[in-house]
C-alpha cells in the first residue's frame, strides 16, 4: 500500500473553528476512547478550498456497536453495511467504520454491467471464457478495513482526503491534494471499472466538476462517453435523490448544463431539452435564492425543487380526458424521464399553481386574504412567489398578512363587560346551572 502524504497543521488551511461543533464532539470522544477518528470525504475537500461543507462525515476504526456504546444519541442504520448516526436535535453526524475496497456492484447493476466488471478485473486468459453474470454479482458485506483501504474505495481523489483530530494533519493516500491544486476531477482507479460498478458516479463526476468549477480529466470523460447508457439501469429512486441534491446545492443551473454536455441529461430526463431557456432561467432564480443562505433552508421543499423543473416545461398543464363512465376527469400522471416524482409533490405543486393567481389579485377583500393565509399550501406558494416571481412588494404584503393572522383579534382579548362576576367562581369559569327534573305529573295535568 502506498505511503500517505501527511500535511501538518502549519501547512494546511483547515481550522477547528470551521468544523461543526457537534462533529468535533464526536471526533474528540472517539479519539479519547482510543480509536482513530478522521473527518473524511467532501468536508475535508471543502474546508481546504475555503468552502462551507454541506455535511461533516467521520471515519473511524471503531465498529458500529462500539460507537453506539460511546453515544446515547446514536442509532445504527443499514442492513448490508452498518452505519452509525449520532443525532444532535435535527442534525445527524454520520460515522462509518473504515471499509475494504471490495468489488461491490449495487443491487440495481444490470447483468451486462456485472459481466464487464468481472471481465475487467480478471486475467486475460480467464476473461476469454464467457463470464456468468449471476456468479459475478458480489454482495455488500461488513468488510472492515484500514484507513488506506477506505481511501482507495472512494470515488474521486479529491473525496479521498482525511483530517486527523489526533494530530490536526491532513492525510492523503490517493493524490487528492495534487488534484485540488490542479482543479481536476480524477477517478480513484480505472473510471471504466468504477462507473460500471456504479453508473451514478458518472452523474456525480459531472455535477462535482460544475459545482467546484473543476475540469474532468480525460479518462473520466472517455469512460462516461463509453458507458453513459448504463445510467438507464440505475435505480430511479436514487436518481431523483441525486436531482434533489443538485437542486438544493445552489449550483443547479451549472450542474444541469454539465450533465447536458456529457449527454447524461438526455437519457435521464429528455424533456428538459424541450425548453432549455425557460428551465435555465428557473434554475438561475433557484440558485440565487439558495445562495442567500449558508445551508439549504427548510423552505426549499422537494415540491418547490421539482417544480423548478416541471413548471417551465408546462408539465402540469395537461388535462386528462373524462373517464368512459362519466364523472370528473382524473389528473394525468406527469411523465418526467425515468424519474419517479412522488405523487404528493405533484399534487401540492398543482395546488400552488392554482393559488398563485389569487395571490396576485389586488382586489381581494380582507376576509378572503385572511382565509388564504390559513390554507396548508400557502407557505409553499408564498415561497414560490419569492423565488420565481418578480414582485417583492407583493411578497412583502402577503408576509405581512401571514404575520397578522397569528395576532389575536381585538374581541378575542376582551372579557365581556356584562359577565356577572357574582356567578363566576374564582377560577374564572362560569358555574353551570343544574337543570331541574320534572316529575311524572308535571306535564300540565293535576293529579286526581
Amino acid at each position: 500500500m502506498t505511503s500517505p502524504v501527511i500535511v501538518p497543521r502549519a501547512e494546511h488551511p483547515i481550522s477547528r473553528r470551521d468544523i461543526d461543533a457537534d462533529a468535533l464532539k464526536v471526533l474528540y470522544r472517539l479519539h479519547q476512547s482510543g480509536h482513530i477518528a478522521y473527518l473524511v470525504g467532501g468536508s475535508v475537500r471543502d474546508l481546504i478550498l475555503g468552502r462551507r461543507p454541506k455535511d461533516f462525515d467521520i471515519g473511524t476504526d471503531a465498529h458500529p456497536y462500539q460507537i453506539k456504546r460511546l453515544f446515547r444519541n446514536c442509532w445504527i442504520i443499514g442492513r448490508r453495511f452498518r452505519l452509525a448516526h449520532v443525532r444532535f436535535g435535527t442534525k445527524t453526524i454520520e460515522v462509518a467504520t473504515f471499509r475494504k475496497n471490495v468489488p461491490d456492484p449495487p443491487p440495481d447493476l444490470p447483468d451486462e454491467a456485472a459481466a464487464i466488471l468481472v471481465a475487467s478485473a480478471t486475467p486475460h486468459n480467464e476473461a476469454e471464457a464467457a463470464p456468468d453474470p449471476a456468479a459475478a454479482m458480489i454482495h455488500r458485506d461488513n468488510t472492515f478495513g484500514s484507513p488506506a483501504e477506505d481511501a482507495f474505495r472512494r470515488d474521486f481523489t479529491i473525496n479521498g482526503l482525511f483530517y486527523d483530530i489526533a494530530t490536526f494533519s491532513v492525510i492523503d493516500y490517493v493524490g487528492g491534494l495534487d488534484d485540488l491544486e490542479r482543479r481536476v476531477i480524477r477517478s480513484i482507479g480505472d473510471p471504466r471499472i468504477r462507473f460500471v460498478e456504479d453508473p451514478v458516479r458518472m452523474l456525480r463526476a459531472a455535477v462535482l466538476a460544475a459545482r467546484l468549477g473543476f475540469d474532468m480529466d480525460e479518462p473520466v470523460l472517455e469512460a462516461i462517453a463509453e458507458h453513459r447508457a448504463l445510467i438507464l439501469k440505475a435505480s430511479p429512486s436514487r436518481l431523483i435523490e441525486e436531482y434533489f441534491k443538485i437542486l438544493r446545492s445552489g449550483y443547479a443551473e451549472a450542474s444541469f448544463r454539465a450533465l447536458g454536455r456529457v449527454r447524461l441529461l438526455e437519457l435521464v430526463t429528455p424533456e428538459l431539452k424541450a425548453n432549455p431557456e425557460a428551465v435555465g432561467d428557473s434554475l438561475a432564480r433557484l440558485d440565487r435564492y439558495r445562495q442567500r443562505f449558508p445551508a439549504a433552508p427548510a423552505e426549499l421543499t422537494n415540491t418547490i425543487l421539482i417544480g423548478s423543473l416541471l413548471m417551465p416545461l408546462g408539465a402540469l398543464d395537461r388535462r386528462a380526458a373524462a373517464p368512459p363512465g362519466g364523472g370528473p376527469p382524473q389528473q394525468e400522471r406527469v411523465s418526467f424521464g425515468m424519474l419517479q416524482v412522488p405523487k404528493k409533490d405533484l399534487e401540492r405543486l398543482r395546488q400552488i399553481k392554482a393559488l398563485l393567481p389569487r395571490l396576485a389579485d389586488p382586489s381581494l377583500p380582507p376576509r378572503v386574504v385572511r382565509g388564504l393565509t390559513f390554507r396548508p399550501v400557502f407557505p409553499d406558494a408564498l415561497n414560490w412567489l419569492e423565488i420565481f416571481g418578480d414582485d417583492p412588494d407583493l411578497v412583502a404584503r402577503w408576509r405581512e398578512a401571514s404575520h397578522a393572522r397569528s395576532q389575536p383579534r381585538p374581541h378575542e382579548e376582551q372579557t365581556p363587560a356584562h359577565q356577572d362576576a357574582g356567578n363566576t367562581p374564582a377560577g374564572g369559569r362560569r358555574r353551570r346551572r343544574r337543570r331541574r327534573r320534572r316529575g311524572r305529573g308535571s306535564a300540565g295535568h293535576s293529579p286526581q
